[in-house]
């Protein structure tokens, strides 16, 4: 390492992980530090799309400030002066949105930031993974959802910032995964239906809506899904629902192989962001929490990402056993480190053949 070099700030990334990040491209990691190249004395983005120098010609730097001050020079290809103003507009956009009470036109937050809208359209997904639109209405839906706790309907509607019921009506239906009435009344007028069936990973919980699988646990059994539903109409399943279970039990006994299997669950715009997360790691390969944090696009949300991880309602299909802990152990499971292992060693398994 040359006497220039900035170096990585202690507690934050490690710098075996910021080069792997490097090696792979891994974009969710831009904005959080630039790497500088001794040989050529410029400095990039982790996602740039140039080819890889020698690793002992790289070093990790937290800042834009500190490459520069180093000697080094920006990228040209990947251009990451720019990100620093990119995570800052996005940043400024966000806080917009939510203090926003009703829809925020794209012009109208792009001018706000100093973008042109088409731009900034594209700089706001690539660094959320959702439009400024898609960003706004999830977080009405949150709104909504929170007050709808409180048992108001109207009130919760409007609380949210929907200029009126049927945009509401429009929005939340599939997404709730209830009406707004049993979501404010814990699932009244709701049928779930359930089944316990054995398993060689021990006794499974499965229960559905109409509308998709909203519970899959071990362990558990009618009195623990009353408690989640206590207003729920909950039906034994039957012959209706013995191929749905049937299904289940293949994707939970081959864990990884491809399936599609409707689910009903919600929460969250950033518990919903985690989830969709741990559906895209590979089957047999697993992630930090850190990690976890860094491609939902919020890296400094290690704990959040910690806590939406837990609160998976269905085990397996959403496969939150894929995040350990940053040293490489196993690390906590709701259903224990045994399920959990034997899980992983499934996937790794079965990608081997």
């Amino acid at each position: 390492m040359t006497q220039h070099a900035p170096t990585l700030a202690q507690g934050r990334i490690g710098e075996d992980e910021a080069l792997a990040a490097f090696a792979r491209r891994d974009r969710a990691y831009d904005g959080r530090f630039v790497v500088c190249v001794t040989t050529t004395m410029i400095y990039c983005r982790p996602s740039c799309p140039a080819r890889r120098p020698r690793p002992e010609n790289v070093f990790i730097a937290t800042t834009n400030d500190r490459a520069e001050a180093g000697g080094f020079r920006p990228c040209l290809r990947c251009r990451p002066d720019e990100a620093a103003r990119d995570a800052t507009a996005v940043a400024k956009a966000v806080v917009l949105l939510k203090g926003a009470g009703e829809r925020v036109a794209l012009a109208d937050l792009a001018a706000a930031v100093g973008y042109s809208p088409d731009h900034f359209a594209r700089v706001f997904r690539r660094s959320t993974g959702l439009t400024p639109a898609s960003y706004g209405r999830a977080l009405r839906l949150e709104r909504a959802r929170e007050a709808l706790g409180e048992g108001d309907v109207t009130g919760a509607i409007a609380q949210a910032g929907y200029g009126s019921a049927s945009r509401f009506y429009d929005q939340a239906r599939g997404k709730l995964g209830m009406t707004p009435s049993a979501w404010a009344n814990g699932g009244a007028g709701v049928t779930i239906r359930w089944a316990r069936v054995t398993t060689t990973l021990g006794p499974m919980l499965v229960a559905a809506t109409d509308k998709g699988i909203c519970r899959l646990s071990f362990g558990e059994n009618e009195a623990d899904l009353r408690a989640r539903f206590p207003n729920a109409e909950l039906v034994e399943g039957g012959a209706a629902f013995a191929d749905l279970l049937a299904r289940v039990v293949s994707a939970v006994e081959v864990p990884g192989s491809d399936h599609d299997l409707p689910l009903d669950v919600r929460g969250t715009a950033f518990q919903e962001r985690i989830w969709a997360e741990l559906r895209r790691i590979p089957a047999g390969e697993t992630r930090s929490y850190a990690e976890l944090a860094a491609a939902a696009g919020k890296p400094k949300a290690v704990r959040a990402a910690g806590s939406a991880n837990g609160a998976n309602s269905v085990a397996v299909l959403i496969p939150c056993h894929r995040v350990v802990r940053s040293d490489g152990s196993v690390g906590g499971y709701a259903y224990g480190g045994a399920i959990k292992a034997e899980l992983l060693a499934r996937e790794r398994e079965t990608g081997a053949r």
